[in-house]
């Protein structure tokens, strides 16, 4: 079904008739009360095409706000794809969401974006690309003036994980947008970024990353959840219990988790996946790009350890850098409500999913400010530095309408991905046992 021409009445859709076009090669979704169908463009589109999939059939008025920096400029692709709007008895939003929490979200956006809360600081993001750069240097002459003994190999070791931490956010700030006004340099930086510093494909993350953000913490949307069968997390843990599926001892993968998520998720998950997607999606750049990272690598160290030692100390360096990355990302996401499809509104699903650590400097900074989460995730296109500024506001929303506004401890909020973790397996074993 292609866009509607002319200059008469737009045709008008009910909610069920918009549901029923969630099929492959048949989607329909909603934005600011027009209907659009995404069917053949799904393809094109730039997040991919999973992305769009995972709102067809709903309203998708605030994850277009979300994810583009620039509606007005996303709106010329738009048009050829509109084919009618909401009848006018129908709400705006299907099912039972809360019409008056969204309205006071998009008013509160508006209110971010008269303070100039989406303006980047650029010197803020120089600083962090210099101060990436300057520790990649310091490890290097660590090993050049010292040597290669024990002592630098692990000091440099730790320097260079925490630059490859520092890389993950600052490439995380780029795919978001949130760095430069036009959305091409932020893809180019990110390239640079993504690919010369970490070996890793902009557009893999870009891919994976984009689906987290739009269906947080639903299985087989968001793929940082979707982890079954190694671990069980949430509603998946009672199902594989009923079904009585057991492919390991889920009952202690709270346990086994210390052998297998923060040591190799980056190594060899990461590592193979990202492989993976640009042999089979062609991203030839980016795999350019990979290879100048391992071959700068591998310049700066094999004269220091031969070939197969610099390979060693890579591989330390990411076992480092994985427990990071693992910590980290998912001490906001882990302890939260995990399961199927639910259809919440935005800002409701984005904090179902979210929460925050307290903040520090340090924190700030280790963390990428992602101890920020739930004001990162209703609105990613915002830059780090604006989090603080913006959490008041959300904070007050939240109050307003009874949402719960989490803030941990960091301790607390490490220590609950391993309590989540037991107790999924614990359901797991309950429903294996008795159900």
């Amino acid at each position: 079904m292609g866009g509607v021409g002319g200059p008469g009445p737009l045709p008008t859709f009910r909610w069920a008739q918009i549901r029923a076009h969630n099929l492959p090669g048949d989607k329909w979704l909603v934005i600011e009360r027009r209907v659009y169908d995404i069917s053949r463009w799904a393809q094109r589109h730039p997040g991919g095409s999973r992305l769009l999939g995972h709102h067809a059939g709903e309203d998708a008025t605030d994850a277009f706000h979300a994810f583009h920096q620039d509606p007005r400029f996303v709106r010329k692709f738009l048009r050829p794809l509109l084919i009618g709007e909401l009848a006018p008895e129908e709400p705006s939003q299907d099912g039972p969401q809360n019409a008056q929490l969204i309205a006071d979200f998009r008013a509160l956006r508006r209110a971010a974006e008269d303070m100039k809360l989406f303006d980047a600081d650029l010197t803020f993001f120089a600083l962090l690309l210099g101060h990436i750069l300057a520790m990649e240097v310091a490890a290097w002459l660590l090993i050049y003036l010292l040597g290669p003994g024990w002592v630098p190999s692990a000091l440099a070791a730790l320097i260079l994980a925490i630059s490859q931490a520092q890389s993950w956010c600052l490439q995380h700030d780029l795919g978001h947008s949130s760095v430069f006004r036009k959305s091409r340099w932020n893809h180019m930086a990110q390239q640079f970024v993504m690919g010369q510093l970490k070996g890793f494909s902009a557009h893999w993350w870009n891919f994976r990353h984009s689906q987290h953000h739009a269906k947080p913490n639903v299985f087989h949307k968001d793929p940082d959840v979707t982890v079954a069968p190694v671990f069980l997390l949430g509603e998946s843990s009672v199902e594989y219990g009923r079904k009585k599926l057991r492919y390991l001892p889920y009952n202690h993968q709270h346990l086994y988790f210390f052998l297998l998520g923060p040591p190799l998720l980056t190594l060899v998950n990461f590592e193979v996946e990202n492989l993976a997607y640009m042999l089979v999606c062609l991203q030839w750049a980016d795999l350019l790009w990979a290879a100048s990272f391992y071959t700068r690598f591998l310049l700066c160290y094999a004269p220091f350890y031969g070939v197969h030692g610099a390979l060693v100390f890579f591989v330390v360096i990411r076992v480092l850098e994985s427990h990071w990355f693992v910590w980290i990302t998912q001490m906001n996401h882990i302890p939260k409500d995990i399961g199927h499809e639910k259809r919440r509104d935005w800002p409701s699903s984005q904090l179902a999913a979210t929460c925050n650590v307290e903040q520090s400097s340090f924190l700030n900074w280790f963390s990428g400010h992602l101890n920020f989460q739930i004001e990162h995730h209703l609105f990613p296109t915002m830059p780090r530095h604006s989090y603080c500024k913006v959490a008041p506001l959300v904070r007050a929303l939240c109050a307003r309408h009874g949402l719960h506004y989490e803030v941990k401890p960091i301790l607390t909020a490490l220590v609950d991905i391993v309590g989540s973790l037991k107790r999924s397996g614990d359901l797991w074993l309950d429903a294996y046992l008795h159900q």
